[in-house]
């Protein structure tokens, strides 16, 4: 008579565990970036840096969390959008010597898909302010002012050439694409402002505030305790003016 009291009231208690597990994996999942979204803040991180030793492993972990050849290699090339065609370039050449050693091992990594043919008629800036608009979650105004009034071409080149040339390339999508920004700017330095409309757009985006405090341990352990400060400190102000 006791065994049937006890296994409902074990079986209750299982379910409970299991229900218990279940919400904290999903928590935590939601907390931190997956193999893949760390695998990106590290090879922009890096190849941002010029740090190319150190991109080799990332290269190869990256590849291990199956991001595709042409995922990376799209990453890659995003880079030089803010630390400049040498540094892309040095990193391009590294993942080309790193495919090597991997296929002489026999590993077969997953190549990948091309960017899909853009049917958009509009012209690119227009192209361009729209994708701007999607990643601030709001249209920007038409008034320009700050830098873009000084040098109208540079607002010019932004909305046709990042935003429309390279953020319309769909090998990964615009939080990838966010996420690399953002490690490149933190190995930059010195372009707090801009680190915090990155932050901002991460947000838009759907990473959690969680999520952004493990890139920027991700940060301290791969570029540096100096670097990893100075994206906290940016980091705080965005989350503060959050809430």
């Amino acid at each position: 008579m006791k065994l049937f009291k006890i296994i409902p009231a074990l079986t209750s208690l299982m379910i409970s565990v299991l229900i218990s597990t279940a919400v904290n994996a999903q928590t935590k999942a939601g907390q931190t970036l997956n193999g893949q979204q760390q695998a990106i803040v590290r090879i922009s991180a890096l190849t941002g840096k010029g740090e190319l030793e150190k991109l080799k492993p990332a290269l190869n972990a990256g590849l291990d969390q199956g991001l595709t050849i042409k995922e990376i290699r799209e990453i890659i090339v995003h880079v030089y959008a803010y630390a400049g065609f040498p540094r892309s370039i040095r990193g391009l050449q590294t993942f080309m010597t790193v495919l090597d050693e991997r296929k002489a091992k026999g590993i077969h990594d997953v190549p990948g898909r091309e960017a899909s043919a853009i049917k958009d008629g509009r012209s690119k800036y227009d192209r361009g302010k729209a994708i701007l608009d999607t990643l601030l979650g709001a249209p920007k105004g038409s008034t320009q002012s700050g830098y873009a009034a000084f040098a109208p071409i540079i607002e010019v080149f932004l909305k046709e050439h990042l935003f429309s040339d390279i953020f319309e390339r769909d090998v990964i999508n615009y939080m990838q694409r966010e996420l690399a920004t953002i490690s490149v700017l933190a190995g930059i330095g010195g372009v707090e402002p801009m680190l915090q409309s990155h932050l901002k757009i991460c947000l838009n985006m759907g990473l959690s505030d969680g999520q952004l405090q493990h890139f920027t341990e991700v940060i301290k352990k791969e570029l540096g305790k100096n670097e990893a400060t100075e994206v906290q400190q940016v980091l705080s102000e965005v989350l503060k003016s959050k809430n």
